[in-house]
């Protein structure tokens, strides 16, 4: 059998104890129905802003739990930035942000298989497992600028077993910072 860089041979998943092969499919499982239902039912999603912070932190955990499939999360933090203050939403989007990429994050954990032939995510483990010290770094950085490959920097960081809370932690600083920023563009082009 051959062996790609980053994918376990079958030797390897077959020597893993059952109890583990069983937490990484129910956990790469639940990401894929999660995924699907958030695409399917993202149009009633929008209604959450309306409750408020705790409607802008659920609607931004629910656009960033999915994978690879887009979601409105920005343009929220956009449009509420004319109606409440930009330090309050980038706190509620942020901390809902970090908590929806955990999707992504336990993806890797269970499933590194599925995304083994992307070139991009090649380049991102590569990179993370050569400069373990900076990859605090570079997931803040890729939390920080818009971008679909934050999902393959969270799967990454599952497969890679890069402890949950940093992740989460670096996470949070570069999506509320790019929740700010958003905020305040919203807050400066629709105003109060």
């Amino acid at each position: 059998m051959e062996k790609r860089a980053g994918v376990p041979s079958g030797e390897q998943l077959t020597g893993q104890p059952l109890r583990e092969r069983t937490v990484r499919f129910l956990a790469l499982a639940a990401v894929i129905l999660l995924t699907i239902a958030i695409y399917i039912y993202r149009d009633q999603m929008e209604g959450l802003a309306g409750y408020g912070y705790a409607g802008i932190f659920l609607l931004s955990l629910l656009a960033n739990a999915t994978i690879i499939l887009p979601a409105p999360g920005v343009m929220v933090a956009f449009a509420m930035g004319g109606v409440f203050p930009a330090w309050g939403i980038a706190l509620a989007a942020g901390m809902g942000a970090a908590l929806g990429e955990l999707s992504g994050y336990l993806a890797g954990y269970g499933g590194q298989a599925i995304v083994g032939d992307l070139r991009h995510y090649e380049q991102i483990t590569a990179w993370m497992r050569r400069k373990r010290s900076l990859a605090y770094a570079l997931i803040f950085m890729m939390a920080l600028i818009p971008n679909p490959l934050f999902d393959l920097a969270g799967i990454a960081a599952g497969t890679l077993k890069i402890p949950v809370l940093p992740f989460l932690l670096w996470t949070f600083a570069g999506k509320t910072a790019k929740m700010l920023a958003f905020a305040y563009a919203g807050h400066w082009s629709l105003g109060r």
